[in-house]
């Protein structure tokens, strides 16, 4: 019979490190909750906010969605379709997922959470999505010569900005957490923290008010799983040391384990990254072991033409009694 994890699983974060763990927990997990940052600033996302109104992206949540999808793949496809761009507007450039859930939600009369109870039902979702707030708010960093920027987009593409460090990120106007979110958090036998972007994935989730604390009252393990490659004018020169202490400006030293890699990357791979300026995240062992109670390392990347987060081998070394089940393999 199939290995299933029956502890109560929390994922917090966005982007496609925290989608990729999203499609492999589903396989395994009996209890899965999904918290979803709420700060896109791009895209389909942002024509639907300026163009209909909708106070809040849509983009994350689908991708979310998606990621914890059993419906036939069909459906899967369906959510991710990105109409081509058209001169004249109109759905050139949507995603297929954010009108689907624009839709749902008039159907409910604009309430979020009962679009994304509809979705989950049409995608048969492996647990629930959870957006961190539902009130609107937009993402600023103020780098290290007092520059304000404001919207995930502008932070997150360095040839629109000054390349200078980041002193800090907040959110204006700040916001409070859903209770969803704080319940989840709250009776989470393991919180799994990113991967993802640190500035606009993971730590914008940790500035909503009720998040952090909700974190800390969690009396199970809390698990920061580290960046695999720096990212370029976000977190230049950054080893894994420095993503714990970030993570630790919000939460305290309340990080349990930290999940870094130690495998070697291909050097062609990394060639095409270091052009691009961004490099490998250097697992500074020391300085990691005086952070945080347990290190796990290992490889824990694959690398074809990218550089991403091997999904089954980190959920391999945070629940080890899978291996030899039917569960993902190695």
């Amino acid at each position: 019979m199939r290995v299933r994890i029956s502890e109560r699983i929390v994922t917090i974060g966005g982007g496609t490190g925290s989608f990729t763990m999203l499609s492999e927990l589903k396989k395994v997990a009996e209890h899965l909750r999904a918290i979803v940052a709420m700060t896109d600033s791009g895209g389909s996302s942002r024509r639907l906010m300026d163009e209909f109104g909708r106070p809040l992206p849509l983009g994350d949540l689908r991708q979310a969605l998606v990621a914890m999808s059993r419906s036939s793949r069909l459906w899967g496809d369906l959510f991710s379709y990105r109409f081509p761009a058209a001169e004249n507007g109109a759905i050139g450039g949507h995603s297929l997922g954010n009108l689907i859930l624009h839709a749902l939600q008039d159907q409910n009369g604009g309430d979020l959470l009962a679009a994304l109870e509809d979705a989950e039902e049409l995608l048969n979702t492996a647990g629930h999505v959870i957006p961190v707030t539902l009130e609107a708010t937009t993402l600023c960093a103020e780098l290290s010569d007092g520059t304000i920027l404001r919207g995930e987009t502008t932070i997150d593409r360095p040839v629109d900005r000054p390349l200078l460090p980041i002193r800090r990120v907040f959110l204006d106007p700040p916001v409070r957490a859903t209770s969803r979110a704080r319940k989840a958090l709250e009776r989470a036998d393991k919180v799994l923290i990113g991967p993802g972007d640190l500035y606009t994935s993971v730590i914008p989730c940790l500035l909503v008010d009720g998040i952090c604390d909700a974190i800390r009252s969690c009396e199970g393990e809390i698990i920061y799983i580290c960046n695999v490659m720096t990212k370029r004018g976000e977190t230049d020169g950054f080893r894994a040391s420095d993503f714990v202490r970030e993570i630790h400006r919000y939460l305290g030293r309340r990080v349990d384990t930290v999940i870094v890699n130690t495998g070697e990357y291909p050097p062609d791979v990394v060639a095409r990254y270091a052009a691009e300026g961004a490099h490998p995240v250097e697992a500074d062992l020391p300085a990691l072991q005086r952070l945080v109670p347990r290190v796990l390392t290992g490889v824990f990347f694959s690398a074809e033409r990218l550089i991403r987060h091997d999904a089954e081998r980190v959920i391999l070394a945070i629940w080890p009694e899978l291996i030899g089940s039917h569960g993902p393999t190695v």
